[in-house]
């Protein structure tokens, strides 16, 4: 113990680093830390700079930061290795380290913690020899000053910055100060823009040189640009969870390490196009990089069977259609070859135009190439209803699974960012693109940020799935979720929140109905999940083990529209897109309870015999009529066949149409151009999707125009007063005053679903007696579905206060859905504080501490044991049984034992159990079957009767098998092990499951 604490005192005591610094020839430079460096990788400046002096040094520069982090706090995706492994691999000679940033935001307080954590980190620094010979020489570099309307955080960062040149000092390295007498321009107050970055790389330049910078060239800054681009894809490719992650087996171990090593080949080819550039006398364009030295990859084309490909037309003919419908198509590749393929999120836009975001870069961008995903506009300009006119609007996009419009232009998710675009000019392309928030997770290309949608209220909703680490960094603090999670985004003030963080898998599609209930699939009825999220890195407790909740759907949209049968919008149904396990458009009623909604499955718009058909979107046109994007793939799945499958489909899309047989369309109405108090007027519509492009168009007028427009509608119903107050919200964000009384109306309306309305904009009200005052009234009010809300908005309140009003839930009777939100409500990072490990206050709410037991999630493992004993078989009695137990992992598509041993003829009693929310069966099939039954069962998704035959085909290869068993059930099966030896397989036959979730039975 004496020998480390003297080795880790003469470590702290060696000077790593002086100013300036000297860079020998092949100095290898790392970058580490927060945003200030992992955006500068957009912009080149400050590395090319440092090119620029040290030319004939031909330096080495990696940049490994990331979004968000922190000295202590650096989490990354499954099986990416820590931060020493990293620099290790870069035989790291130099470290520049930016921090403090989102360490500022715990104040002065904190301030003391920090300097511990950072004198800590350094040490460790010092203590490794990252290049094999020498310690590395360290510079800690400090946070920038923020501007305008977050200028009030340079308190803070100069505490940090001060913090930081304590240590330094005290550490021996060295400290490069570029908050002090730095103004530099950003984006949103603290992010840099181009102009900021170059500002800023001049200053960090001249502190670790002591000399001016030389005139930036360009022709260098490109370069560098192009290096970080594909050092980036080498870093932090997407879909990590199956590169080093938990689902690197069986594919990605396969072509994966080819491809990180040619990327890093790619990267070192680019180094030297740089150190070529940089020599040039007078260079104007970079010398271009020579990949023509890296690995050839391999081709892959899987051996699973996969779905039949059919056209356009034999697809439509495969569909089984309700004849109460009509089914159409609006727009195919055949329509437009080479241009419209991979449809993934649909939108219409206020004139009628549907846009559509597309992918052929899914699942993995390949090495050397750059993003060529769009968004497509497609028109129908001759009202045949069938697209004749497409027209690209943005390209360069890394896999958009959604868009939103606003601010005059497009939200898309740009996988790691949350990209905005706009078109300046009026050419009908989007000419200006900003990175508004990044280092959102990728582990999983198809999970990533997906479902963009406007709350009824205003803000961008949005999410992401299983697998996923997100830290991002913002002007109001940082972000941090894991595991899935809802995030809302403010534009007007640009803060991000994070909310419903559970772990759940595929749970694509959201809507609201016309009350402003959110709608989904995991789980359904998602307003019940709204809480904010636990303390990082803790989730909620699962939402399935409340409340229906599952996957393998892609969405849903209410039939509004006066298109549809009145019977039909009367008792509110919608239309739900279903991928798995059958293909399929479902038709749904929305039934109110006291607590909340539920789905009730009425029909099947048209199921299609093709599994090729994979809805990924839906949505109502201005027509009235349905929408629905199709993917189109005889591949389907993420994990089921290597991502490098050459059977993947690149070249087919499809949009089809549904109409109700003999029903008048609606006529669209005029949105684009309208005045506001004919946009105001159409708030009254019955169609949710012309109130819903109502309010998008509303929120690109001025607050002075539309504001007293709002307070001049009269005699306003229940339903027009929650819309004005959900169009007037957006303006309202960054206002100093707050319509208290026009709350306080709606809160006090008759109708239960006002009052929610009421009790839902609480999350966002000023802090005032009002605020409380209202909280409290709704804690208490006889609709459960009010009280609900008012327990969620506790947790955006997040005061002493607000925690007392919402534990007045316990005085009513309460559910599973109450009981969700009340404690997902406590357990967030803002009222947890509070009463967790606060004595004083657990003794004064007793029932707080049952209600906590109570509320505890069931857990089906457990409960599958406490089921009614099973009577003594004499099977069990046998010489020689061998017990075998096989559960399924939830969320993760596989059995938790995937090989066991019997003897040839012995007894064999195995006990399979499900904790997963999915169902899933195991059927044990004769050596070499697996993919026949696999396939068979697949077949049975095309059949209106597959689920409730279990997905069990007729086939003499199945030689037992179990029951399809839903979430907490479990199965005994008892048999006579084959007296042929051998390996036999266990599937699991829930369409597509097969492939990945096996297992193997050795007779031995």
């Amino acid at each position: 113990m004496f020998r480390h604490l003297l080795l880790v005192l003469c470590l702290s005591s060696i000077a790593a680093a002086q100013l300036p610094l000297e860079l020998k020839p092949g100095t290898r430079i790392a970058l580490i830390g927060n945003s200030l460096f992992d955006r500068m990788r957009d912009y080149g400046q400050f590395e090319a700079l440092l090119h620029q002096r040290f030319a004939k040094e031909q330096l080495v520069v990696r940049n490994l930061s990331w979004s968000a982090d922190e000295v202590a706090l650096r989490p990354r995706p499954d099986g990416f290795g820590d931060l020493n492994q990293h620099l290790t691999e870069h035989k790291t000679d130099v470290i520049l380290a930016a921090f403090g940033f989102n360490e500022s935001f715990k104040g002065e307080k904190g301030v003391a913690e920090f300097e511990t954590l950072l004198k800590a980190f350094l040490i460790e620094l010092k203590a490794h020899r990252y290049n094999g010979t020498s310690e590395p020489k360290i510079v800690l570099v400090s946070s920038t000053a923020a501007e305008k309307p977050h200028e009030h955080l340079n308190a803070q960062i100069k505490l940090y910055t001060d913090a930081m040149k304590k240590v330094a000092t005290a550490e021996n390295v060295a400290f490069a100060d570029v908050f002090t007498d730095l103004a530099p321009k950003t984006t949103n107050g603290v992010h840099l823009d181009a102009a900021g970055y170059l500002a800023f790389g001049e200053r960090l330049y001249n502190q670790l040189t002591q000399e001016t910078p030389p005139k930036l060239n360009a022709a260098v800054r490109a370069a560098v640009v192009e290096k970080e681009d594909k050092f980036f894809q080498h870093y932090r490719p997407l879909n990590y969870f199956y590169i080093k992650g938990g689902r690197m087996e069986p594919y990605g171990v396969v072509n994966f390490p080819g491809e990180l090593k040619k990327l890093l080949q790619m990267t070192e080819a680019r180094d030297a196009a740089i150190w070529q550039t940089v020599t040039q006398v007078t260079p104007v364009n970079p010398v271009p990089p020579n990949d023509k030295t890296t690995d050839p990859l391999p081709t892959i084309t899987g051996d699973r069977p996969i779905n039949e490909w059919l056209s356009p037309a034999a697809e439509l003919a495969a569909f089984k259609i309700d004849p109460r419908f009509e089914v159409s198509l609006f727009a195919s590749e055949e329509d437009f070859p080479d241009l419209f393929v991979k449809p993934i999120a649909i939108r219409f836009d206020t004139k009628g135009r549907l846009w559509v975001s597309t992918s052929t870069t899914y699942p993995q961008i390949m090495p050397g190439e750059a993003p060529q995903d769009r968004i497509l506009i497609l028109e129908d300009t001759n009202g045949d209803h069938r697209a004749d006119k497409c027209s690209v609007w943005a390209d360069k996009l890394a896999i958009p699974l959604s868009f939103e419009f606003g601010n005059g232009g497009v939200f898309v998710s740009d996988q790691p960012h949350l990209t905005f675009l706009k078109d300046t000019d009026g050419d009908g392309k989007a000419d200006h693109r900003e990175k508004l928030l990044t280092g959102f997770g990728t582990e999983d290309s198809h999970h990533a940020l997906h479902d963009f949608v406007w709350s009824p209220e205003g803000d961008l909703i949005f999410r992401e799935s299983i697998f996923h680490h997100s830290q991002v960094e913002t002007p109001y603090g940082p972000v941090r979720a894991r595991e899935s999670s809802f995030f809302r985004y403010t534009p007007a003030t640009g803060k991000l929140l994070a909310f419903g963080s559970y772990m759940s898998t595929n749970p694509w599609g959201i809507t609201f109905d016309d009350w402003g209930f959110h709608v989904g699939s995991h789980p359904v009825f998602a307003s019940a999940v709204h809480a904010l999220n636990a303390p990082y890195p803790d989730i909620h407790v699962p939402a399935g083990n409340y409340f229906p909740a599952y996957s393998g759907t892609c969405g849903q949209e209410f039939l509004t529209s006066s298109h549809w049968p009145k019977e039909l919008r009367d008792k509110k149904h919608f239309m739900r897109v279903r991928y798995k396990p059958t293909n399929e458009v479902e038709l749904h009623e929305w039934v109110e309870h006291d607590t909340h909604f539920e789905e009730k499955k009425v029909g099947i718009v048209f199921q299609s015999t093709n599994l090729s058909f994979i809805p990924v979107d839906i949505q109502q046109g201005p027509d009235g009529a349905m929408y629905i994007a199709d993917w189109y793939n005889p591949v389907k799945g993420h994990a089921q066949y290597s991502l490098r499958d050459t059977r993947r489909d690149k070249k087919s899309g499809r949009i089809w149409r549904i109409t109700a047989k003999d029903q008048k369309l609606e006529e669209p109405p005029k949105i684009a151009g309208a005045s506001i108090p004919e946009l105001l007027d159409l708030l009254k519509s019955e169609n949710y999707r012309t109130r819903y492009r109502a309010k998008v168009e509303l929120r690109e007028r001025e607050a002075m125009e539309v504001l007293p427009a709002i307070t001049d509608v009269s005699n306003p119903s229940a339903h027009l007063l929650a819309e004005l107050f959900w169009t007037a919200s957006p303006f309202l964000a960054a206002q100093p005053a707050f319509p208290w009384q026009a709350l306080i109306n709606l809160s006090e309306n008759p109708s239960p679903l006002a009052r929610v309305a009421a009790a839902r904009a609480l999350r966002f009200a000023r802090l005032s007696e009002s605020r409380s005052m209202l909280h409290k009234k709704s804690c208490n009010d006889p609709s459960g579905l009010v009280r609900l809300e008012a327990a969620i908005a506790a947790s955006y309140i997040g005061t002493p206060e607000a925690l007392e009003a919402a534990l007045d839930l316990l005085k009513h009777p309460m559910d599973s859905y109450l009981n969700y939100a009340l404690r997902t409500s406590l357990d967030s990072h803002t009222l947890q504080p509070l009463w967790k490990g606060n004595t004083t206050f657990l003794a004064k709410h007793p029932e707080l501490v049952k209600f906590l037991q109570d509320s505890e999630p069931k857990k089906p493992a457990l409960m599958a044991k406490k089921k009614k004993a099973e009577k003594p078989d004499p099977f069990d009695a046998q010489p020689g049984l061998q017990t075998i137990t096989i559960k399924t992992i939830p969320e993760r598509l596989l059995y938790d034992l995937r090989e066991f041993q019997v003897a040839p003829g012995a007894p064999v009693k195995l006990v399979f159990e499900n904790p997963d929310v999915t169902p899933h069966n195991l059927l044990i099939v004769q050596p070499g079957a697996a993919d026949e039954v696999g396939m068979a069962g697949n077949e049975m998704a095309k059949t209106p009767d597959g689920f409730a035959k279990g997905f069990i085909p007729d086939s003499p290869k199945i030689l037992h098998k179990t029951k399809m068993l839903n979430q907490g059930d479990r199965e005994t099966l008892r048999f006579t092990a084959p007296t042929a030896k051998g390996t036999y397989p266990y599937i699991c036959t829930f369409p597509g499951h097969w492939l990945v979730m096996k297992g193997e039975m050795i007779v031995e």
